[in-house]
């Protein structure tokens, strides 16, 4: 990793985490005081079995949920606390979002995925007056991911690659500062798989894209800058560099 990396100060960080759920009557402890900083350009794998809180702590750090003790800071401004509003406008330009099964909505085309976030970000009026250039940004980035020949297909007509593939077109036509990535091989093959991997280290190493990723595949979280892994809400080995 660059020196000037480890040297400037995080990007994104979340500090001491907490949270629990209700399950009944009772509180499940989910994090428990973990807490992740990454650099800008920085690619952190953060690995651990099922239940050990990794998906909970990608989504408190992306503002998809809540920390009951803690904070989420984005350089060094806290954001955790901010208004839904402006939680809101943060997750749709500052944050994008890759999750294992992908969460295309199924009435729309590939096209009009992808199309979505800068459709919710502007008006209505806004969105009609710029629509044409909302499409041509939405074709631009399913070519960048080799899916103009699918961009008229709705998620039921394509593959868990292609629709991997269209997820992460989605999450970066917004130009985001931040990648988050919830198991995004978890639901492919080996090869499909690799192809997913090989596209989230060239975006990282080329735009410089900050990706924080989640997974419980050694072999996925080896190609990451760094490894931090979470045990029972708890980091339970100090970060190192992937091998």
């Amino acid at each position: 990793m660059n020196e000037t990396l480890k040297m400037s100060p995080p990007l994104i960080s979340a500090q001491a985490i907490e949270k629990s759920y209700a399950k009944g009557q009772h509180k499940v402890p989910v994090l428990r005081g973990a807490g992740l900083s990454a650099q800008r350009g920085e690619f952190i794998s953060v690995i651990g079995q099922s239940g050990s809180g990794k998906s909970t702590l990608l989504h408190v750090m992306g503002l998809l949920d809540a920390p009951d003790i803690g904070e989420v800071m984005l350089e060094g401004r806290r954001i955790d606390n901010l208004s839904q509003a402006a939680r809101d406008k943060l997750r749709n330009r500052v944050f994008g979002f890759i999750f294992q099964f992908y969460h295309l909505l199924p009435e729309l085309t590939l096209l009009e995925n992808v199309m979505s976030p800068l459709m919710i970000r502007n008006s209505i009026l806004g969105y009609f007056r710029q629509r044409k250039a909302i499409r041509d940004k939405a074709m631009e980035m399913i070519q960048q991911v080799g899916l103009e020949h699918r961009a008229k297909h709705r998620p039921s007509e394509l593959s868990g690659g292609e629709m991997q593939r269209g997820a992460i077109a989605r999450a970066l036509i917004s130009e985001p500062e931040i990648l988050l990535a919830d198991e995004p091989t978890g639901n492919l093959d080996s090869e499909t798989g690799a192809e997913i991997m090989d596209m989230l280290k060239k975006l990282n190493e080329e735009n410089q894209l900050t990706i924080v990723m989640v997974t419980h595949d050694e072999k996925v979280a080896q190609q990451a800058d760094r490894i931090v892994r979470l045990e029972e809400g708890r980091i339970a080995t100090l970060s190192r560099e992937a091998a």
